[in-house]
């Protein structure tokens, strides 16, 4: 079943998203790690999670290596995402 144009419109959307967050993360590493912060640290706060995410960021070197290690294998995950949606739209 062919997906529709809406759908691969919004998928292909949302991979924009995570590329752009993506290359926060390996050109802007600074302000990156300094929005996620202050947005955990912002009152109220919206995350149930917070103390333990924060607590993972008091290492930044850590926090920043497998940030984007984890980066790379989502990389790689949507770029094939995005081809195997392109093609079943295509065929």
């Amino acid at each position: 079943m062919q997906p529709s144009l809406g759908f691969v419109f919004l998928f292909l959307l949302f991979s924009l998203l995570f590329f752009s967050n993506s290359y926060k993360l390996w050109l802007k590493t600074d302000q990156y790690y300094q929005d996620i912060y202050n947005s955990l640290t912002a009152q109220p706060s919206l995350y149930p999670f917070k103390d333990f995410f924060l607590k993972r960021m008091e290492n930044k070197e850590s926090w920043v290596l497998w940030q984007k290690v984890f980066s790379l294998i989502g990389i790689l995950a949507v770029l094939a995402a995005d081809v195997l949606v392109i093609r079943a739209y295509l065929d």
